[in-house]
């Protein structure tokens, strides 16, 4: 699983309209969540650093949850962007994920466990145990 990384507001008008997880590293206006929305008009989730998440407006809280789109709140440590525009989500972590449920392990204990293990939040964690 891949995360597209954003790094400004420039950027949005070249993006895959294909993308469905993107991680924006600036502080989005509300015209930059519609842009990226209408860009890429599968998107399903949108990770923004928690110290952004505050200063989200509550009309796009509601437009986002009416296109159904997930705000998660997080960050991609150590992703260079200037390397790779995507931050890859390890194939070990999903392979953990699916021992963990084929052994029983409910989605709230595996978030507990993987969330001390990895680099992923809670928020991000649940998307992908409901996309698995």
């Amino acid at each position: 699983m891949k995360i597209r990384v954003v790094s400004s507001r420039e950027e949005i008008p070249q993006l895959n309209p294909n993308e469905k997880v993107i991680h924006l590293a600036f502080r989005p206006s509300n015209k930059d969540i519609f842009s990226l929305v209408q860009t890429c008009p599968k998107v399903e989730v949108i990770q923004i650093p928690s110290s952004y998440r505050r200063t989200v407006s509550k009309s796009i809280e509601m437009f986002m949850k009416m296109q159904n789109i997930k705000l998660v709140e997080g960050d991609v440590w150590g992703h260079r962007k200037d390397i790779n525009e995507y931050y890859s989500i390890a194939p070990a972590l999903l392979d953990k994920i699916k021992e963990l449920k084929s052994e029983g392990m409910s989605d709230e204990n595996i978030v507990t466990k993987l969330e001390r293990e990895g680099k992923l939040n809670r928020e991000m964690l649940f998307y992908i145990l409901g996309k698995k």
